[in-house]
């Protein structure tokens, strides 16, 4: 049966508890935007973005995170309606629209006629996860990055994201924020690296975190020592210690074409459980 309120609503967070038990339905794939309400709550402020929802207090459906990213949450195609509504009417104010393929699809169908074309689009993003203990040995080399090893990591990162993202993260504010975020990840614990006289031989973060899951993000090899067996004992490492510290399902997702990447991480143990997509602006 079809929903008759056909608009979504901003919410706050007196919404809290209900949105969490919404998100928590699926904690893996839900592991970003839960991290993000854990942390902060639903005050836009702290938020960096509105949380938008469909359904009434009480009987709330669907979440749309309306932040740096545009993700949707649980949403058919009368939520995806209301949540493109409102984001036609605003305007984009987003670096790209990521989630589950299902919702994402036709959310930006319905979008593009309005904000353009995309810089580009990621159609098919497996969702992985593992739960155990990684099936190959873990690199003992690999440990927490500290803070004053942030000009030794910055650059590592730097050429990960403009490799993975296609753009630097320095456009626009200079790359202040990204360095903002590079430096609270290895501040809170969770950057990860092997750090060979000066440099970077492998790198991981675990940039989102809640009781449940956690994201691996970041995942990246020196392109001088590719092939050489780096990201599987340097993906055991992360997932071994992920699994110790922050939660007791680990997950990343990974573009379908990165055939390397997706057999590292076979070889770890994560299996295929969801699909994601994602359109870059």
């Amino acid at each position: 049966m079809m929903l008759r309120t056909s608009a979504s609503r901003v919410l706050d967070d007196s919404d809290r508890d209900e949105a969490l038990a919404l998100l928590d339905r699926d904690p893996v794939a839900n592991v970003f935007v839960s991290s993000r309400v854990r942390t902060v709550g639903l005050n836009p402020a702290r938020l960096g973005g509105q949380m938008w929802g469909y359904g009434p207090r009480g009987g709330l459906v669907s979440l749309c995170y309306a932040g740096a990213n545009l993700v949707p949450v649980n949403a058919g195609p009368e939520a995806v309606h209301a949540f493109a509504d409102r984001a036609r009417k605003q305007g984009r104010r987003c670096s790209s629209i990521v989630g589950p393929a299902d919702a994402v699809s036709p959310l930006w169908e319905r979008l593009e006629p309005h904000w353009g074309r995309a810089r580009a689009i990621r159609w098919e993003q497996p969702v992985m996860a593992i739960s155990h203990p990684p099936a190959v040995p873990a690199d003992p080399l690999v440990r927490r990055v500290t803070p004053d090893e942030f000009d030794l990591l910055l650059p590592a990162c730097v050429a990960m994201f403009t490799e993975e993202v296609g753009i630097s993260p320095n456009l626009g504010d200079g790359g202040a924020l990204y360095r903002t975020r590079v430096a609270e990840l290895i501040r809170i614990g969770r950057s990860y690296a092997r750090i060979d006289d000066g440099r970077v031989v492998f790198k991981a973060e675990v940039g989102a975190v809640t009781p449940f899951a956690c994201q691996v993000q970041g995942v990246w090899v020196d392109p001088g020592l590719r092939g050489q067996g780096h990201a599987v004992a340097g993906m055991a490492a992360v997932v071994k210690a992920a699994l110790a510290y922050f939660a007791p399902v680990v997950t990343l997702y990974v573009n379908d074409y990165n055939h390397a990447a997706r057999a590292v991480y076979r070889k770890v143990g994560f299996h295929e459980i969801d699909t994601f997509m994602s359109v870059l602006f």
